[in-house]
């Protein structure tokens, strides 16, 4: 299956991006725990060399939790700062503050000794669509600061957002690359919900989605909707018909509505905690 998605006003928000960049000391990249990198633009990391560099693991709570320690550890042996969190609900969110200050300790102590004092740290929020910025910032400063979305491309415009004295944080849109060279890239972001659902062929993506749970989280359909995971995916997913109900006229199974189903329950975490890409130290590499 290959996945490809890249509008237009993804091209302008790149542009902004990288004439925004110089105004910033730190990026603050969010990436989906369910499939960490993946869900990592590679162009973000082209815009911000020189820049110093936090990753927030989000939707931990959705994520297996030794994937998500595995993936902490690994992206920290890259050099970066990395915390787990869940915006959602707050999860995290406190350690934040202070791993800014510890990854930006170098500017701090420069500004210091340059005599200029009370600089607040200035840092882009990046990252793909529907990885939860807006509900982030929301949550991190504790109002409503920007809309939020549970479909991609909602934020479009640049916002600056003062936290206190000594953060302010820059929203940007949410921007893909143009290219998944890797199609398996694609298939993650589709099952997360970074590609529009509408330009997708949702049932074969769901045949991709029932191999994998089938496979590496046993248990978690027949556990969800009571049926054997036995059998080619097409035939779980006509379980899944018959015990959701899923019906047309005439009793004929309805395989769109099915596999809409089945993702409605893996992105809210019905199935259970599920990293769709093990971290490298783990043999299996994932969906």
């Amino acid at each position: 299956m290959n996945v490809q998605w890249y509008p237009g006003h993804m091209t302008r928000a790149k542009r902004q991006m990288q004439e925004d960049i110089r105004l910033i000391d730190l990026i603050i990249e969010l990436v989906d725990a369910r499939a960490p990198l993946s869900s990592r633009n590679p162009d973000i990391d082209q815009m911000g060399q020189n820049k110093y560099r936090l990753i927030l693991l989000n939707k931990a709570d959705l994520a297996d939790e030794r994937q998500n320690d595995a993936w902490k550890a690994y992206f920290e042996k890259k050099g970066f700062h990395v915390v787990k969190v869940d915006s959602r609900n707050g999860a995290g969110m406190k350690a934040i503050q202070s791993v800014i200050a510890q990854a930006c300790r170098e500017k701090t102590e420069r500004d210091r000794r340059r005599g200029i004092r009370n600089r607040p740290i200035r840092a882009m929020v990046a990252g793909i669509p529907n990885v939860g910025k807006s509900t982030f910032i929301n949550t991190f400063a504790g109002k409503a600061c920007t809309k939020t979305g549970n479909r991609p491309g909602v934020t479009r415009g640049k916002q600056w957002i003062r936290l206190n004295k000594d953060v302010e944080l820059l929203d940007t849109p949410g921007i893909l690359w143009p290219k998944f060279e890797d199609p398996q890239v694609g298939v993650r972001l589709a099952c997360i919900g970074s590609v529009k659902d509408d330009i997708l062929n949702i049932e074969e993506l769901s045949l991709t989605l029932i191999r994998y749970l089938a496979e590496d989280y046993s248990g978690a359909l027949a556990g969800r909707y009571g049926v054997r995971e036995e059998g080619a995916p097409v035939e779980i997913l006509e379980q899944i018909a018959r015990a959701r109900g899923c019906l047309k006229k005439g009793e004929e199974l309805d395989y769109a509505r099915t596999a809409a189903l089945l993702f409605d329950d893996f992105r809210s975490g019905k199935l259970g905690r599920i990293t769709l890409e093990k971290a490298p130290e783990v043999r299996n590499e994932g969906l």
